[in-house]
């Protein structure tokens, strides 16, 4: 296995640690924050999915810069991105920091997204990822790193950062999942 793919790896394996972190009570104390808190445990998950996030950028430069892109890879990536995604918002849902209704939205994005996706590569046709579709990534790891550590640094404003980052992370998410159908259309009306 490669030096990209174990990259990889790793992000998938942090995914079950942020987890974890954020589903068990940890007693290790909080940090003020402004008006509020934030759990020691909080921030030790942040701060695992920023490594986390960063490693889709360092496994697909090394890839292409080292011509290593593989099978397998063009496989985990996207699967990692999507596992990594979904568990923090579910996880975000579980501890009241985010509303359901927008991580539904979201992740039925995903799935629908992937759905085309599956579809097209049953016809042999592969969709890349849209530069919409980068940003909307983008955007929903800021989102997720500042729910994760309860608005941090804004909170000493107080500026409302990550509500606004959650909601501009479902506009593009709708959005450029919207915009990936209309160009890929021709993908459902071609399929057998």
């Amino acid at each position: 296995m490669n030096i990209p793919n174990r990259i990889t790896l790793s992000r998938i394996c942090l995914i079950p640690i942020i987890v974890v972190l954020l589903s068990i009570p940890f007693d290790w104390g909080t940090i003020s924050i402004g008006e509020g808190i934030l759990p020691v445990s909080h921030l030790v998950a942040a701060i695992l999915f920023i490594i986390a996030s960063t490693t889709d950028w360092i496994d697909g430069y090394y890839a292409r810069k080292h011509n290593l892109v593989t099978n397998l890879g063009k496989f985990l990536d996207p699967l990692a991105d999507k596992l990594l995604v979904s568990a923090a918002f579910i996880a975000l849902v579980e501890l009241e920091l985010a509303p359901a209704w927008i991580v539904t939205l979201i992740i039925s994005r995903e799935f629908a997204v992937t759905g085309l996706r599956l579809v097209a590569a049953g016809e042999g046709i592969v969709l890349a990822a849209s530069q919409m579709g980068k940003l909307k990534t983008w955007i929903q790891i800021i989102a997720i790193s500042a729910l994760l550590l309860h608005n941090y640094p804004f909170s000493y404003i107080p500026f409302p950062f990550a509500t606004i980052a959650l909601y501009a992370a479902m506009i593009i998410t709708v959005v450029s999942g919207v915009e990936y159908f209309v160009k890929n259309w021709h993908v459902m009306k071609e399929s057998k």
